[in-house]
């Protein structure tokens, strides 16, 4: 096909791609409204060697997993849940939980989600103080120069996680876009060897038509093809 083509297929059918485009759009909308917000707690904690020395540092960092493992813990859990009075297990508590180790900034994420996003923070930071706790309490016992400093580097804070509105609405819209051409071009497959006019005939013939028969009204030509190949 031709750029005449899809440009004329476009102002023919293109009506069907903006129909798609605002129902697949209100559709996303309704159903990001239907969800019950979600928020994510998050607090970060920044580890510092004793000393800037290649060695300690790189066997700090991969100690990261070790720290990771401490705190999504039950015993870390059950302490955090003792600490704020949450009616809840363990269990429950750490399926709310996830950490993130970055070796290159030498932190470690704690997230919490929660549908209460002032409860998430709370966790998340209670979690992560039982966490330094630990770890200065673990540094008292080794020699000053073999430690491994651990400290909040801000307060926890939350934001929504979902539902991402906007971010919905735009994937509708794509998802619209992209069902509406496949509806086009389906439809251009079934009509694909109806001959409806002379512009159908002079595109397939590649040549100028001179004359036509009249048909017997307006009417039954608008719903009748010329001729079906």
């Amino acid at each position: 096909m031709e750029l005449r083509d899809y440009i004329r297929i476009l102002r023919k059918r293109g009506w069907i791609i903006l129909v798609m485009v605002l129902l697949t759009s209100i559709s996303a909308f309704a159903f990001s409204k239907w969800q019950i917000p979600e928020y994510k707690g998050y607090v970060t904690i920044q580890f510092r060697a004793a000393r800037a020395d290649w060695g300690l540092t790189n066997a700090a960092k991969t100690l990261l997993p070790s720290y990771r493992n401490f705190i999504a813990s039950e015993k870390t859990a059950r302490r955090a849940i003792e600490r704020l009075q949450l009616d809840m297990t363990p269990q429950q508590l750490l399926s709310k939980v996830a950490t993130k180790a970055d070796e290159a900034d030498f932190t470690l994420k704690v997230e919490v989600r929660d549908y209460d996003g002032e409860l998430a923070k709370q966790i998340a930071q209670t979690m992560a103080e039982i966490f330094v706790e630990d770890q200065t309490e673990w540094n008292q016992r080794q020699d000053k120069r073999d430690r491994v400093e651990a400290f909040i580097l801000n307060s926890a804070r939350y934001a929504l996680y979902r539902p991402k509105t906007k971010m919905n609405v735009l994937a509708g819209a794509i998802f619209g876009v992209l069902l509406g051409i496949l509806v086009i071009f389906f439809l251009e497959w079934l009509e694909a060897d109806i001959i409806w006019g002379v512009e159908d005939v002079e595109r397939y013939l590649g040549l100028t038509v001179l004359g036509t028969i009249p048909a017997h009204s307006s009417r039954s030509y608008s719903k009748r093809p010329l001729w079906r190949r």
